[in-house]
């Protein structure tokens, strides 16, 4: 599917005093500007702000690319996100949009759990800033994560997008932004990726 509308969805939330959600809105406006370069038209919805479930939907059809900006708190994303989700994901299963049920019936309960989407030939990209290094991921003698990716981490993101049938693509990771920030090198290899993403 060749990509021409992409939603951006910034997950941020604000903590005063100690993150005032600078950096995800930068990685927001360097995908819109980069989008919008390549002739992609661009929506954008910032939770934080406030949003309508009904047009929620309605963005979610009209994307060919949907992207979810958020920051990693508690190895997860801000509470207002699942909500979000809950609230715009919940909404359409029983609208029998984006999602028609879980892909198994009663009379063949054989079929694979998770193959109920109506979203086939769409994409998901998350990218996430984190205060953990990337020296943490992928390295089975470190702690935490044990040789998990950024992207095993937060597994039940892109779920939630193949649940519907949505392609999830490899995540985008700005880590180590507290101690040791590499912004500019995250900065430019987002956009190398989404020009390719969108080229092809």
């Amino acid at each position: 599917m060749i990509i021409k509308n992409v939603l951006i969805i910034n997950a941020h939330q604000v903590y005063e005093g100690f993150s005032n959600g600078r950096l995800n809105q930068t990685l927001v406006d360097v995908a819109t500007t980069t989008l919008e370069e390549l002739g992609c038209e661009v929506r954008m919805t910032h939770i934080e702000k406030g949003y309508d479930v009904a047009e929620e939907i309605e963005n979610h059809e009209w994307a060919d690319l949907v992207i979810t900006q958020t920051p990693v708190n508690w190895f997860n994303t801000p509470w207002m996100h699942k909500k979000y989700v809950d609230e715009v994901f919940t909404t359409a299963l029983g609208q029998g949009r984006i999602i028609k049920d879980d892909g198994r019936t009663r009379s063949d309960p054989s079929k694979q759990y998770g193959t109920g989407g109506l979203s086939q030939g769409k994409k998901y990209l998350l990218s996430a800033t984190w205060n953990a290094p990337s020296e943490a991921f992928g390295d089975k003698t470190q702690l935490l994560f044990a040789g998990r990716t950024p992207d095993d981490a937060l597994f039940n993101l892109p779920a939630n997008y193949k649940f519907c049938g949505y392609e999830v693509l490899e995540g985008h990771h700005t880590q180590d932004v507290l101690k040791n920030p590499q912004v500019e090198a995250s900065i430019e290899a987002y956009k190398q990726r989404l020009t390719a993403l969108v080229r092809g």
